[in-house]
């Protein structure tokens, strides 16, 4: 499908500079882009590609507007101005309705007529999927599953018993939902497993990147609000709360009954320990670990930054000496303020 430019800007709220006629079919980076292509700036590493640039099109930020002599989009933000044009060229091919012959339905799910359900799919007594779901292959949908509008499921999804998710989500593949939680009692010679009655209640509009597992709860509910973006290999202990259009990147860890507020972003491989609060609006960088809780918006960090290996040992060496550095420091301050106050003794 192609649109004008000028179609384009309408679509993005943004501005035309220069022939708003030219139709654009595809985006692309600014060195592989032609003459039926967009692609966008952000950031002055990416100047030195303008001139050279043969796109159709240029996404630019207003301060960037004297830098391209071509054909451009003036927007606020670039980069979402380029993701909701990349949205509208790249939208998801259409699905025919139906069922596999080889998918296996029982007789007591309900299937809006518009869903398909894909090959070698499996959905159990109860399950109820509504208007334009896409099941891929191979997925699994336990009894009493829920899956709302528009909702895409990639291929070898696990939604088990009882858990539901709510329209317009995308769920990549090898993603398991309702899994058992972490739960075990120790009897003092071997751990015995506590039931996880609970679901996983999914929102609206999240997107749940491949092999991220999300645990059922042990007597509430796993909870995922509206809009939250989870990367790939990601794992959600039993009874998290994540708040509403909260973003997640790639293999983070977040440990059971861990309430995590909204529009939060967090880093790359952090961890978070159970039975925390995070407060809203909190971004915590990558490889942080969260060990206690959060109350005031903000960034936060407990990373230490690289440096070469020999310096690291001498930093590791004095490190293990800091009790022994802080009792010596509080001994020569009691010295100084004796001295000072005039006590010889």
């Amino acid at each position: 499908m192609a649109f004008t430019v000028a179609e384009l800007a309408r679509r993005c709220n943004a501005r035309v500079r220069g022939d708003g006629n030219i139709k654009i079919t595809s985006v692309a980076g600014l060195e592989t882009a032609g003459s039926a292509d967009i692609a966008y700036v952000t950031g002055a590493k990416y100047h030195q590609y303008l001139a050279a640039t043969r796109a159709g099109a240029v996404i630019l930020a207003p301060a960037d507007e004297e830098l391209y002599a071509g054909t451009a989009l003036i927007a606020d933000n670039p980069r979402l101005c380029f993701a909701r044009i990349a949205s509208l060229l790249h939208a998801r091919a259409k699905f025919s309705a139906g069922t596999h012959p080889t998918a296996v339905v029982d007789k007591r799910a309900a299937l809006a007529p518009s869903a398909w359900i894909g090959a070698h799919a499996v959905v159990g007594s109860g399950t109820v999927i509504g208007n334009n779901v896409f099941i891929g292959p191979g997925c699994y949908l336990g009894e009493n599953v829920r899956i709302e509008e528009d909702c895409y499921l990639a291929a070898r999804v696990t939604v088990n018993d009882q858990c539901a998710i709510g329209k317009r989500c995308i769920v990549h593949s090898g993603v398991v939902i309702g899994s058992d939680g972490f739960g075990y009692a120790n009897d003092g010679e071997a751990w015995v497993k506590v039931p996880q009655l609970g679901r996983v209640i999914i929102g609206d509009d999240v997107e749940i990147g491949a092999n991220t597992t999300i645990d059922r709860g042990a007597l509430g509910d796993t909870v995922i609000g509206n809009g939250v973006k989870l990367d790939n290999l990601i794992q959600i202990a039993h009874n998290v709360q994540i708040g509403e259009h909260t973003a997640i990147a790639a293999c983070v860890g977040i440990a059971g009954s861990a309430i995590i507020g909204k529009r939060c972003m967090i880093g790359g491989g952090a961890g978070i320990l159970g039975h925390l609060q995070i407060a809203d609006d909190v971004q915590i960088t990558a490889t942080s670990l969260v060990s206690s809780s959060i109350y005031k918006p903000g960034a936060y960090s407990s990373t230490m930054p690289v440096e070469p290996v020999n310096q690291w040992r001498k930093n590791v060496a004095r490190f293990r000496r800091l009790d022994e550095i802080a009792r010596r420091f509080k001994k020569l301050e009691q010295k100084i303020q004796q001295i000072f106050s005039g006590d010889k003794t």
